[in-house]
């Protein structure tokens, strides 16, 4: 079993940035494959970024490619996204999600653990 804890959301002016962190806990976090996803109201949970468990496979939804950056602390079993530049079409909960494996995942239905949410909220 893993817990991920989120941290980090928050309210924000477009164009200012905000760090997530998500903590791993109950399996060694250089075993799993780390995703972040976001769900806005009325709008179904999609992929925002994901990397595996060495950290050099890294996976971008178009939308924040060049803006957004994941990155993993082994030692801290934690999990960051570093965004950048952003836009109130940003704004949404953002969650943390976790799989077994070696193997870039970016389908959220092949994700087994997941934390609670954080809000983002990207004011014009």
């Amino acid at each position: 079993q893993v817990q991920l804890v989120e941290s980090g959301g928050g309210l924000v002016q477009a164009g200012g940035s905000l760090r997530l962190s998500c903590a791993a806990s109950g399996r060694s976090f250089s075993n799993l494959c780390m995703g972040w996803f976001r769900q806005a109201p009325g709008k179904e949970r999609e992929i925002v970024a994901a990397i595996t468990r060495s950290g050099v496979i890294t996976f971008y939804s178009r939308s924040v490619k060049e803006r957004f950056t994941i990155s993993g602390d082994n030692a801290k079993n934690t999990v960051y996204l570093q965004m950048n530049s952003l836009d109130p079409e940003d704004s949404a909960v953002y969650y943390c999600a976790a799989v077994e494996g070696t193997e870039l995942v970016v389908s959220s239905t092949k994700f087994d653990y997941w934390g609670q949410g954080t809000q983002v909220t990207v004011s014009s």
